[in-house]
């Protein structure tokens, strides 16, 4: 569809002052924290965070075009609510990749893990804005789904940095990258590319990376469980993209039985029995687990947390409330095997849900969504 001529230059000039507005305020951080935190190395943090701007610019720039509802509905003058909080995503991860390779204390991870906290928090903003408005357009999902991956190369990268994850996370980072050239590759080809089947996990293991990211980089989580938390995160996740390439190459038959019973009928039988024995199980082998390993103050929280685990009452909400509890204080001793199976089965509660025979499950269909980070 012609693109109107006024339309189009409206929206690349408020483009061009977004890239310029992002720009100045990245020199304007850089001199906030030059004086606030003379370790930092300002010299390799503005040109990082600029080069990491650019990027997410440029992918905007790329797609303008797409801003409209459908492909053949008009352009929109303006970016709208919605894609300027997603272009602020992009800024915000921009400020993180400026603390890559610097000298990180304790007191300094705090700054990016503000950062990329509230990055995680505007993926939740965005989509919500734009559908509050009426304002979903095709730029803002490409846009969303782009700035998920640079966010999750930037962040995992620091939290690798800090210790805070396992450098083994960095596979989440580059699988989406990978995913998308083989796309690419069997296209220019003519190898047979196949459509991706549905998959409502497939969005709750993409949306709670960026959470588990977000946490991993706070200081006051012990890294010996945020590393572990991590690879709990990760290997689901790793998993799904390997079974949808396998679909996407044509390697699995979309139509087959295997196809078939990985996307339809294993999801059913998990919410019907897995996801019920899960809790029956951690009911039997709490009393290895005990005394909980949270802090002494936040014990009755932590009960909280397991009883509404057990009893499929907001299951996911107490399954984030207990990990996070199990995670939030300084790393004094190399955690129990008790300590890791219970973070574990708590982390398959919040990634999975409770399933069938729960109390009250109002919370899943917030958290099992992308909306989940």
């Amino acid at each position: 569809m012609q693109r109107p001529r006024g339309m189009r230059d409206e929206l690349q000039r408020e483009l061009l002052g977004a890239g310029a507005l992002g720009a100045v305020c990245l020199v304007a951080c850089a001199a906030l924290l030059g004086a606030l935190q003379p370790q930092l190395l300002i010299l390799r943090w503005l040109p990082q965070s600029l080069a990491c701007w650019a990027l997410a610019f440029e992918l905007c720039w790329q797609l303008r075009s797409d801003n409209r509802r459908q492909v053949d509905t008009p352009l929109l003058p303006t970016l709208g609510a919605a894609n300027r909080l997603t272009l602020l995503r992009g800024w915000l991860v921009a400020a993180t990749a400026g603390f890559l390779a610097q000298p990180l204390t304790q007191a300094l991870l705090l700054a990016p893990a503000l950062l990329y906290t509230a990055a995680a928090l505007a993926d939740r903003l965005d989509g919500w804005l734009a559908r509050r408005r009426d304002g979903v357009s095709l730029l803002g999902a490409a846009l969303d789904t782009r700035y998920d991956a640079l966010g999750l190369v930037v962040a995992p990268l620091l939290a690798v940095q800090a210790e805070r994850l396992h450098a083994s996370y960095l596979l989440v980072s580059v699988a989406y990258y990978l995913f998308v050239f083989g796309q690419w590759w069997r296209t220019r080809h003519g190898r047979p590319l196949r459509p991706l089947l549905p998959s409502p996990l497939r969005r709750t293991l993409a949306g709670m990376q960026m959470g588990i990211v977000a946490a991993a980089l706070w200081p006051p989580l012990d890294p010996a469980l945020t590393q572990f938390a991590g690879f709990c995160f990760m290997l689901p996740l790793l998993l799904g993209f390997v079974v949808d390439w396998c679909v996407v190459s044509d390697r699995m038959p979309a139509e087959g039985a295997v196809a078939q019973w990985l996307y339809q009928r294993l999801p059913r039988l998990a919410a019907a029995w897995g996801l019920p024995a899960l809790r029956v199980l951690l009911t039997a082998l709490l009393p290895l687990m005990l005394p909980l390993p949270v802090p002494a103050a936040t014990v009755p929280l932590a009960w909280l947390a397991l009883a509404l685990m057990l009893t499929g009452t907001a299951a996911r909400s107490g399954a984030a409330l207990l990990l996070g509890l199990l995670c939030w204080q300084p790393q004094v001793a190399p955690p129990e095997p008790g300590t890791l199976l219970l973070l574990t089965m708590t982390t398959a509660v919040l990634l999975l849900g409770s399933g069938r025979a729960s109390l009250w499950r109002g919370d899943e269909g917030w958290l099992a969504g992308k909306d989940g980070a």
